[in-house]
């Protein structure tokens, strides 16, 4: 059985959604057929789950907060980060495009759609051995991901009842395979819910089915060389449908798939209280004034792992270590302050727009979230001192690796500096708590130089944490219109490719690292340039 469209569009998450929506507001008269593995009530994918964070440059919430950006200092910035090799041409070609291009392709257009920002500007990955963001860029979305997922597809459906074009979405649709004729991509193989499968010819095919992170196995077979070994237990972060199918057809027809070992795995993960699937997990953003530790209750070091500077260290870190877990040992204090959880649902103050409840948060710290994971998570461990604290850890483990002796001298070590003048500090945690509140963003959100074993501050807090998948930083390779190229960097005809598939822009935009808030808004600004492309053919012809 086969069916006939002008064009394919495989993957309904954000990248899918936008190139769609592109192309039926420019009154493009072209019959298009969306395929999406999802359910309806799933629409979106990983989208409907973020957090809503976007690197972006120069725009008025920075002005207002005196910060001075642009795209040539952020392109400098990226550059520093991704250490890109001399033979990324596309991977660079993209990162200067999104640099240049970010505010009108992405922030405008988002702001258009009656969607805004909230004011403060976050300051993540600035960087440790090389520079990161030079300044404050994660704006984060009024509402969450949800929200900006939720309008798009408000606008999607509006568009093509005001067309006069086609748009046809089939959910619970699984693509597998390319079809070809004559070195063109002419459609697709696809099994519907029933088992069922066709054939979806068409003259273009767009595929935008996100990464390999929730392809676990895949994720270990492409494991960071430099990493070392892949641990035995990794927790996924992502969907389970982001699994790396497209990019094997994709393969499989000669076209260029690149730098799958590089990823944007982050380091403390905990099993989903509520899982969806095997393996679910959530991406915790550590506390600042925490130790991390490994499974013997040492600090991991000699440089002490501190979120908010170089993610991709903390993660070769972390997967160094002998056994796949680490340990967050704090107080409750710390946690009230500190905590957060990546995605919409441990966000709900934004995600649902609670204004005030939001800032008495920011402002006063929240202990709804550290509450619900210490009643709901096994991995959140809660005592009222040192020794039952070790106890309760060595219970989740398969055997008692922690020394009470151990943990004590790690926590009084750190103390100690904390208590000290700030003249006499000489532990570089603490000089990074220094720096980083400096910026009134991270001011709000990280405690002033509190000690652990403080009577004041319990109960005492252990989170025993596992790598986890999120985004690829690798994938399908193309040009600056969307077009995927084969091997030989020549284009093939009628593929096309745009949001985290393509490694967010020609098979690795991000090069080694991100920057971070690149994923979401890079789903925007890649399906955009393609549908860019796709117009221009429609006049040309």
């Amino acid at each position: 059985m086969t069916e006939t469209s002008d064009i394919i569009i495989v993957g309904g998450g954000i990248a899918g959604i936008t190139v769609a929506l592109e192309l039926l507001e420019a009154g493009d008269k072209r019959h298009i057929t969306l395929l999406d593995r999802c359910r309806a009530d799933e629409f979106g994918g990983l989208a409907r789950w973020a957090f809503g964070g976007m690197s972006l440059c120069a725009t008025p919430q920075q002005k207002r907060l005196g910060i001075k950006d642009s795209p040539d200092l952020m392109l400098k910035d990226w550059r520093s980060f991704a250490e890109f090799e001399p033979e990324d041409y596309w991977p660079e070609r993209w990162a200067q495009d999104y640099a240049e291009n970010n505010r009108s392709l992405v922030y405008d257009w988002i702001i258009r759609r009656g969607l805004r920002f909230i004011p403060a500007v976050q300051w993540v990955e600035r960087g440790l051995y090389a520079p990161g963001n030079s300044v404050p860029r994660y704006h984060v979305l009024w509402g969450t991901a949800k929200r900006l997922t939720d309008t798009l597809i408000s606008h999607l459906e509006q568009a093509a009842a005001r067309s006069s074009s086609k748009l046809t979405i089939q959910f619970e649709t699984t693509v597998k395979a390319l079809e070809t004729t004559g070195g063109s991509v002419t459609g697709v193989q696809a099994t519907n819910s029933a088992g069922d499968t066709k054939s979806y010819c068409a003259e273009t095919v767009i595929v935008t089915t996100g990464g390999i992170g929730g392809n676990i196995p895949l994720v270990k077979k492409h494991w960071p060389k430099n990493w070392g070994a892949a641990p035995g237990n990794i927790l996924n972060g992502n969907h389970p449908y982001n699994d790396g199918a497209l990019h094997e057809a994709t393969s499989q027809i000669g076209g260029a798939v690149t730098h799958l070992d590089k990823m944007w795995n982050y380091a403390a993960g905990v099993p989903h209280p509520q899982p969806s699937f095997d393996g679910h997990g959530l991406s915790l953003i550590p506390t600042r004034s925490s130790l991390w530790c490994d499974h013997l209750g040492k600090r991991i070091g000699p440089m002490p792992l501190v979120t908010g500077f170089d993610t991709n260290f903390l993660c070769q870190q972390v997967a160094q270590q002998e056994k796949p877990w680490s340990w967050h040992i704090l107080n409750y204090r710390i946690a009230r302050r500190e905590l957060a959880i990546s995605g919409a649902d441990h966000n709900p103050y934004i995600r649902d727009r609670q204004a005030i409840r939001f800032i008495i948060g920011m402002l006063r710290g929240d202990p709804w979230l550290i509450d619900t994971m210490l009643s709901e998570s096994d991995d959140f461990i809660a005592a009222g001192s040192l020794d039952e604290l070790v106890q309760k850890m060595n219970g989740r483990t398969d055997s008692p690796y922690i020394k009470a002796h151990t943990l004590r001298d790690t926590v009084e070590t750190y103390d100690s500096q904390v208590k000290r003048a700030p003249k006499q500090w000489n532990d570089d945690q603490v000089r990074r708590l220094q720096h980083l509140r400096q910026w009134t963003g991270d001011k709000i959100r990280t405690c002033k130089y509190q000690p652990i074993l403080d009577n004041k501050a319990l109960p005492l807090i252990a989170i025993k944490t596992h790598l986890i998948s999120r985004k690829s930083l690798g994938g399908i390779q193309t040009n600056l219109h969307g077009q995927v190229l084969n091997t030989e960097g020549t284009v093939i005809p009628g593929l096309f490719a745009a949001g985290e598939a393509t490694g967010f822009g020609g098979g690795g935009a991000s090069g080694k690292r991100s920057l971070e808030g690149t994923f979401l808004s890079g789903c925007i600004h890649t399906a955009r340039r393609l549908a860019e492309t796709l117009l221009e053919q429609r006049t040309d012809t």
